[in-house]
């Protein structure tokens, strides 16, 4: 964890293909190193499912997760009793969730691609009925492998669905400006490379799927952004319950929670290297939004697919 930020030149506009291809390489390390620091601060501000999601008027942060990740599993068409394997489960609100609200067995497994790789194989083949992964497979270095080991779990006509991190259609790699909004992503994230919508979707059907559909979410009409609880604007909590969540991306909550964590490091209450982690995930969160109201970068990229009968 106290390497972490090595991963990334210190001036991510000069972060170039040697970065790039070292965090390939080491993504497991990075990811692990990220994750190390970032999950109690992702307990702390986001509660027990890290995810985005979108939002009604009025309606309220933990309301608008839970509907997330009920509009997934309609959208697989989960049913009771069906065995699901649930890819980057993080510390389990959405299975558990998800579980609830369509009654059946969930598995998680987490999203450090080693182990996803290594428990796959563990399960067999032809092991469920159905895979979902929220916001956790862009952390693999390659969405074809991640895919190809979800695909051999899959029982044939298996369904898999997907909330994908991936920069947009309207991103362009060779403009400087977004491809920096692509590295800030990156470094607050724990993500080796953030690819586009495009890539997601040809590496679907590069290891076989049959994409049943595909939305971006996040260009829904929503009159409440999906990155609204990033901006720190207490005007903009949706319910009173929310103005505390709005605070803790303020300035003020940001000051008190960064050097909060910056005394409990120095007394050795939490590990080496979290204030650090800390630091990125203020980056991120400035990104997002930057990336959210120009529409470069979406959270919600949401693609439903199925394991062909026959392969």
């Amino acid at each position: 964890m106290q390497q972490y930020s090595n991963f990334w030149d210190k001036e991510l506009k000069k972060d170039g293909e040697e970065h790039n291809n070292n965090r390939l390489a080491h993504y497991t390390d990075l990811i692990n190193g990220y994750y190390d620091g970032a999950t109690l601060l992702y307990e702390y501000a986001w509660a027990g499912s890290f995810h985005f999601s979108r939002f009604y008027k009025g309606e309220g942060f933990q309301a608008s997760l839970a509907r997330h990740e009920h509009y997934l599993a309609a959208q697989m068409n989960l049913k009771p009793g069906m065995r699901v394997l649930d890819v980057g489960c993080g510390v389990g609100g959405p299975a558990r969730e998800i579980a609830r609200f369509a009654d059946v067995n969930i598995v998680g497994i987490n999203n450090n691609q080693f182990q996803v790789n290594e428990q796959c194989y563990q399960f067999g083949e032809n092991s469920f009925d159905a895979v979902y992964a929220i916001e956790a497979t862009v952390h693999a270095p390659s969405w074809e492998s991640v895919y190809g080991e979800i695909m051999k779990v899959l029982k044939p006509g298996g369904i898999f669905g997907v909330y994908e991190w991936a920069m947009t259609d309207r991103w362009d790699p060779s403009i400087p400006e977004h491809k920096e909004l692509a590295h800030q992503i990156e470094i607050g994230s724990g993500i080796p490379e953030m690819r586009s919508i495009q890539k997601a979707r040809n590496a679907l059907k590069t290891v076989g799927f049959e994409i049943l559909h595909e939305e971006d979410l996040a260009e829904r009409p929503d009159e409440i952004p999906w990155y609204y609880p990033l901006e720190g604007d207490l005007w903009k909590a949706q319910t009173p319950w929310d103005l505390f969540m709005c605070w803790r991306t303020s300035s003020s909550g940001k000051f008190v929670s960064h050097n909060g964590l910056w005394l409990l490091e120095r007394l050795k209450l939490v590990p080496k290297g979290t204030w650090d982690v800390c630091e990125t995930l203020k980056i991120a969160g400035d990104a997002c939004v930057w990336g959210g109201k120009t529409k470069l970068f979406t959270p919600m990229y949401l693609v439903v697919s199925r394991k062909p009968e026959k392969m």
